[in-house]
């Protein structure tokens, strides 16, 4: 029994304890210009990975997908590992590997047991120094990824959003999508994928950054060791700069009156990465919260949308969302409704905005915050979510952010902040708007964008 007392107390650690007690972030940046990062804990296991600046925003037309080819590619075997046996020397450690990619960034990471690290440096090395991209693999690969996009085609909700981006930044690298289209895919050849990876895969534009039970001077040496290819550092001018991607108010409308549910995303233009205002941003799209028709609480939900959308069976769902880029970004909302519900759903949500501009209370922000503090705290859990907060991190603002510098934003924010930087980013702007399926409801554009403001007598 008193094991079991002693046990319980020493779990019962309180918030800001648990804030204070989490371990320094060590970054230590090589003579090429890798970054490696890393924080120590007692966890068996360890997830390491390399965070990469590159992504779709880096491609053009013409090679619009490269990045997506690409991380399908560096799995098919490396120079000194030809075929499966890349995949083959992963699993015999245990261990599992997986990727990414976004529009602007890409990740591989692996998570293993901790007395394995070196050698997973040694892999990731091997991954991004030395992809094979046989002709072979590549042709195999294309028909995987044409098959992919087809099956992509029937996720609404991801072509809804790939809609915005192109009617939010057309003409700009933000409008492509991550996977490139089919026309790009088939076009894309071996010099294509070998020129992206010589351009971007480079140690300056690299974090490699670990988490769990690992020392962060063996991981410098591991990168030491493994990370020196003369190829691996820029060449004078082969720094990439993005170009700005120039926000549009516009409207993309693909209209199928043979699907059953309709998906509508409206958004306006928001800030970037780095930009204190995310801040508020985020506790303002807490204040919204969001809604499926599988959860419980009905009319009684603290968010007043969820609960109209419950009383007047508004749509099957609905989430707001802040997409941030280097430079800007997208604050908006996305919701699923039956044909005859897109009216009242859109002037539901409208009406939302224009109260966080003009009337949010303390108790709501009050019940927001809480809402953050929650879900920064759940970063914490387990060793890849805490690597690649430390990779994202020092990707998007130069530094991992402590969470207690979190909380104390967070702490910071107040109803008439969320009034004043709701009005600066929502009020009277001109939105992008995607709208997919049985869309006949939707209002005019002009009559959507006259309800971002109230006429105030």
């Amino acid at each position: 029994a008193a094991l079991l007392t002693l046990t319980r107390k020493r779990g019962a650690a309180t918030y800001a304890q648990t804030l204070q007690n989490i371990p320094e972030t060590q970054v230590t940046t090589l003579e090429n210009g890798l970054r490696v990062a890393s924080e120590e804990s007692n966890q068996p296991t360890c997830t390491v990975g390399l965070w990469i600046e590159a992504g779709s925003r880096y491609e053009d037309a013409k090679t619009n997908g490269a990045g997506f080819f690409v991380e399908h590619m560096v799995f098919k075997g490396t120079k000194k590992r030809p075929g499966s046996a890349f995949e083959k020397e992963v699993e015999s450690l245990g261990a599992h590997l997986n990727g990414y990619t976004s529009r602007e960034q890409t990740a591989f990471y692996i998570k293993a047991l901790s007395k394995d690290m070196p050698k997973v440096v040694e892999l990731l090395s091997d991954l991004v120094q030395n992809c094979a991209l046989e002709d072979s693999q590549i042709e195999k690969e294309r028909g995987v990824i044409l098959q992919e996009l087809k099956e992509m085609d029937s996720n609404l909700a991801d072509v809804t959003f790939d809609y915005l981006h192109a009617t939010a930044y057309q003409g700009t690298a933000l409008a492509h999508t991550v996977e490139g289209t089919t026309e790009s895919i088939k076009q894309l050849t071996r010099a294509d994928l070998a020129s992206y990876v010589d351009t971007h895969f480079k140690a300056p534009r690299m974090v490699l950054a670990a988490a769990g039970g690992i020392s962060h001077r063996e991981l410098v040496d591991a990168a030491k060791q493994h990370f020196t290819g003369a190829s691996f550092t820029y060449k004078g001018d082969s720094v990439h700069v993005l170009a700005h991607c120039r926000f549009t108010g516009s409207e993309i409308r693909a209209r199928d009156d043979a699907l059953p549910l309709a998906h509508i995303a409206l958004a306006v233009e928001g800030p970037g990465w780095a930009d204190p205002d995310n801040v508020v941003l985020n506790v303002a799209n807490a204040i919204i919260g969001r809604y499926d028709r599988t959860f419980g609480g009905g009319k009684n939900q603290s968010s007043r949308l969820a609960a109209l959308a419950v009383e007047h069976n508004l749509c099957h769902s609905f989430e707001p969302f802040n997409t941030s880029y280097s430079d800007t970004g997208l604050f908006g909302f996305h919701f699923v409704s039956d044909p005859l519900s897109v009216d009242d759903m859109m002037f539901c949500a409208q009406g939302e905005w224009m109260r966080l501009c003009t009337s949010t209370t303390e108790s709501e922000v009050t019940r927001a915050k809480n809402y953050l503090r929650n879900a920064m705290v759940a970063q914490l859990d387990g060793t890849t979510r805490v690597c690649e907060n430390i990779g994202s991190h020092l990707l998007h603002y130069g530094r991992r952010i402590p969470l207690e510098e979190w909380e104390a934003r967070i702490s910071a924010v107040d109803a008439r902040m969320v009034r004043d930087v709701c009005s600066k980013y929502i009020y009277d702007k001109c939105p992008a708007i995607a709208a997919v399926g049985p869309i006949e409801q939707l209002l005019d554009y002009n009559r959507i964008r006259s309800a971002m403001y109230w006429v105030r007598l």
